[in-house]
């Protein structure tokens, strides 16, 4: 859903949520002053009356309201005392020890006891449980009046809307400078063949950097379409069995040619005739992005090696036990810095821009592994050391496999002398 939507949609909710306990209020205000009224008419007729609560109580119906908006809910009394509080409004550090913890939210509530205005603001609250000098909430307070004597406080937590508005406008800011490069490139590349018209042999070779910066544009546009479908790590509509062997095939079949050119040898290995149950498409882009990073960040005359295995659930994830598919790509290239390792599935990051502009990269081939596999209920990790090279590990749901399809080992071609893979609890 987009977040404007989304935001129009929590505000109308919150604004509806006020409407009815303001009208709920206005009711019990009335019901409370008939029967103060009855009160005094009937003290000259009775010798005993009982003395008003000096605790205040909440007008009939307003808990179930309270109880079903998103917001968190806080009801002040006249002595600014927690009346009522949502268990959201202790979670977030709001209330504590029967009193509101935040001095903004106090002001605002005792302005509004004063003078009846509706207030609503934003402010950065400190987050609860953690240090002062950690990033605060970003919340949406709105104070009104319930009834004469108590406060109602309603606040919306809006922290992960702002951080999905910045990925956003970082996303639109990191493809307008991705997009602007081959773009301004194959401008540049016009006009020089333009110029150099009557130079077959410079205009041949324009013409070849126009190919491969054509190429290049059109590579982006295409995984940021990828990444425009997966990127929402929603469960997958119509998934059918697919079979791992062939995803692999195809990722080889991908990057043969360029492996060629460096003379990097592809080797496969592990269990033959493994199923996955998921959207081919998106799976088949996930692997090929990871052998095709393999093949351009490995030094020539190297080996890649496709590994697979089945493995439980139980002891990978710590859930149910079940069965994954684990499919490793190892390579012997320039390997990942710790601090790179914490960012590499980030849009648009690079370990080595200079490199990756080289070859081609766009940086987001990581990300939208990671977004296929969550969107498989599986997971992505690196092992790597500088230098040595880097081991991507996928973790996908077992597809179950056809009665007729035996379970099989993949030929392997993997030399003698070639380097083992690291060891799975060292990849993991």
């Amino acid at each position: 859903m987009d977040v404007n939507v989304a935001a129009a949609a929590a505000c109308a909710i919150a604004g509806l949520g006020v409407g009815l306990t303001a009208a709920i209020a206005f009711r019990w205000s009335e019901r409370e002053q008939n029967r103060s009224s009855r009160g005094s008419s009937g003290k000259s007729r009775t010798s005993t009356s009982s003395a008003p609560a000096n605790e205040p109580a909440l007008p009939p119906g307003v808990d179930t309201v309270l109880s079903v908006l998103r917001s968190c809910a806080i009801v002040l009394g006249e002595g600014d005392e927690v009346v009522k509080a949502s268990s959201a409004a202790y979670a977030m550090g709001l209330v504590r020890g029967g009193a509101m913890a935040v001095e903004q939210m106090l002001s605002l509530a005792r302005a509004t006891r004063r003078d009846g205005e509706i207030r609503q603001v934003e402010l950065e609250v400190p987050r609860p449980g953690v240090a002062r000098t950690a990033d605060p909430l970003a919340v949406s307070v709105r104070v009104a009046p319930l009834g004469s004597r108590l406060v109602l406080v309603l606040v919306e937590d809006l922290t992960e809307r702002r951080r999905i508005e910045a990925v956003r406008r970082d996303f639109v800011a990191n493809v307008s400078h991705e997009l602007k490069t081959p773009v301004g490139a194959l401008s540049l590349l016009s006009e020089a063949v333009a110029d150099a018209s009557d130079d077959p042999e410079a205009v041949q070779r324009f013409a070849g950097r126009m190919q491969i910066e054509a190429t290049r544009l059109a590579s982006l546009v295409q995984e940021i379409i990828d990444l425009s479908r997966v990127q929402d790590d929603q469960l997958l509509m119509d998934p059918e069995p697919v079979p791992v062997d062939e995803l692999i095939a195809e990722a080889v079949d991908r990057c043969r040619q360029p492996a060629a050119a460096k003379q990097i040898h592809i080797a496969t290995g592990g269990i033959g005739g493994l199923y996955l149950h998921g959207n081919r498409g998106q799976l088949a882009a996930a692997l090929g992005n990871l052998v095709e990073n393999a093949v351009n960040y490995s030094p020539p005359r190297t080996r890649v090696a496709i590994a697979t295995r089945r493995i439980s659930s139980a002891a990978a994830l710590g859930e149910a036990d079940g069965e994954l598919i684990e499919i490793s790509v190892t390579d012997q290239g320039i390997g990942i810095s710790e601090k790179d390792r914490e960012r590499i599935f980030e849009r648009f990051y690079r370990v080595d821009p200079a490199r990756s502009r080289a070859t081609g990269g766009t940086g987001l081939g990581l990300s939208i592994v990671k977004h296929v596999a969550a969107s498989h209920g599986g997971t992505v990790s690196v092992w790597s050391v500088e230098g040595q090279g880097s081991t991507f590990t996928v973790r996908l749901p077992a597809g179950q496999i056809p009665a007729e399809q035996p379970r099989t080992p993949l030929s392997t071609h993997t030399p003698a002398t070639a380097t083992p893979l690291p060891a799975p609890e060292a990849r993991s």
